[in-house]
């Protein structure tokens, strides 16, 4: 038995359309995996960050629990308490109102009633579940809209995961707003996590001017200048707070981002933090070009271990991003290869 030319050419078309099918197939089987652990993943994030308000929540209706100070106030602190208490308990499909409920509660109490430090807590709090609803929103997004694709759908490419839902629920006000402190919305800072050849890292000792007993320590980095590139403002910072010149594409990243809301100098900051890694050679910081402020904040730096990190949390002196000990190892390997990681948030 014979094949005539056409027949063969047919034949091969056709199986190279089958091969073609089933790559494409695998290939989008596998992204939907992705994006279904990916929606999975910021779903977690989300919870936590909720959890988290509503530790603060409680913490905001003890501060105001003082029935003989002001009864009413201390009503909305039973009313709070309350929701925090479901918000943890509720299950996932009356979460959103419950959500909702807090947010609305919260929305009423006076916080000119409450210390600075609360009030920047309460607005970490919040900026976080905003961050994290609005990444696992985009997850959702990104997988409906390729879960629901007729193609796919037909070669139930999904297989039976279930369909991820967005998370609705009020989006309120920045609660320092009605304070006296100055809320800065705008600020961008671009960080530096530094290794030596030994990996240690390099921190800076600083502390609040309004509170200067309290000492903390941090990454090398400061504020991005209008029209100045994260790289760029980086490696400037590097230079001013350390002496160091790196040249700017020598940054692996950024790897991370971190939004925080913290008092400092009197006012109520929310910044965007976003990281870089950089290996360099040892050599002893010596600050070039510091602002007046930093001048007042700044009061130290060390070359730390993974230890050092873990010795200076338990002394009660803390250390920003949170966990750097357990981060390190990440930016270390960043720091050490060529390629540009994706980017994630910490906190």
């Amino acid at each position: 038995m014979t094949f005539s030319a056409t027949t063969v050419l047919v034949l091969a078309l056709i199986a190279a359309v089958i091969v073609a099918i089933g790559i494409w197939a695998y290939s989008t089987a596998n992204r939907l995996d992705r994006l279904h652990v990916r929606s999975d993943q910021s779903w977690q994030a989300l919870d936590a960050a909720l959890a988290r308000r509503a530790v603060v929540a409680r913490s905001v209706a003890m501060a105001i629990a003082d029935p003989v100070a002001d009864p009413a106030l201390a009503d909305q602190g039973k009313v709070l308490a309350l929701l925090a208490d479901r918000a943890e308990r509720v299950a996932r499909a009356d979460r959103e109102t419950v959500e909702n409920q807090l947010s609305g509660a919260l929305s009423t109490i006076d916080i000119e009633k409450l210390r600075p430090q609360m009030v920047a807590e309460l607005a970490d709090a919040e900026a976080r579940v905003l961050i994290a609803r609005r990444f696992h929103n985009d997850a959702v997004r990104d997988t409906l809209a390729l879960r629901t694709r007729r193609s796919v759908r037909i070669l139930h490419l999904g297989g039976t995961a279930p369909l991820p839902t967005y998370f609705e629920i009020t989006e309120r006000a920045n609660p320092a707003a009605s304070t006296g402190l100055t809320v800065d919305t705008t600020r961008t800072t671009a960080r530096i996590v530094l290794f030596d050849e030994q990996d240690r890292t390099l921190l800076m000792r600083g502390n609040d001017p309004k509170t200067p007993d309290i000492s903390f320590w941090f990454t090398v980095g400061g504020g991005v200048d209008p029209g100045e590139s994260l790289r760029d403002a980086a490696v400037r910072e590097l230079y001013e707070e350390t002496g160091h010149k790196a040249d700017p594409d020598s940054l692996r990243g950024p790897i991370w981002r971190r939004v925080a809301v913290f008092p400092f100098d009197g006012d109520l900051i929310r910044s965007e933090e976003l990281f870089f890694a950089l290996r360099v050679r040892g050599y002893e910081p010596q600050a070039t070009n510091l602002t007046t402020i930093e001048r007042r904040s700044i009061t130290g730096n060390k070359w730390c271990t993974v230890e050092d990190i873990v010795r200076l949390d338990r002394s009660g002196e803390t250390v920003y991003p949170y966990d750097l000990d357990q981060l390190l190892p990440e930016a270390a390997a960043a720091a050490s290869g060529v390629a540009h990681p994706e980017v994630r948030s910490i906190r």
